[in-house]
């Protein structure tokens, strides 16, 4: 059997994404959770995940049959200002990643610094994950200041 051996480069990016949001900071750390748990989506279709809230709790996409993707595991959780994830995410190489959601209030309005670290062999199509994180954090915002007025 032939082998082949091809040297790559390992690299490293970090995304950081500061946000105010209008709502408490209670029901901001809430609708994190859903928006990446039971209604996470992409910008073309549903695609929801399970996130165990807790300390070693996985992050993944379950797709029935014991069939679906691991994404990460908490790190850390202190609800309602950390969420910490760390894991390949969405990467398919020998890669690693950190993110981390950190929440502050301040008169009504919640402060989310978003931070996502990675370093591996990072794939050309893995180095546009920042649409995806605008993404999100858009529907964060959007659902979070939707709850927040009806409260």
């Amino acid at each position: 059997m032939a082998a082949t051996i091809q040297e790559q480069v390992v690299q490293a990016f970090e995304i950081v994404k500061q946000e105010e949001i209008a709502a408490p900071i209670d029901i901001v750390f809430e609708t994190i959770l859903e928006q990446m748990g039971p209604l996470n989506s992409t910008p073309e279709k549903p695609m929801p995940m399970k996130l165990e809230a807790w300390p070693g709790g996985r992050w993944f996409r379950d797709l029935g049959e014991n069939t679906g993707h691991f994404w990460g595991v908490v790190q850390a959780i202190k609800p309602p200002s950390l969420l910490e994830i760390c894991g390949p995410l969405f990467m398919s190489t020998p890669a690693v990643s950190n993110i981390q959601y950190r929440l502050t209030e301040e008169n009504g309005l919640t402060r989310v610094r978003f931070v996502h670290r990675a370093m591996g062999w990072v794939g050309d199509a893995d180095r546009g994950v920042d649409v995806g994180w605008t993404d999100l954090i858009t529907r964060i915002r959007t659902a979070a200041e939707k709850r927040g007025r009806k409260r």
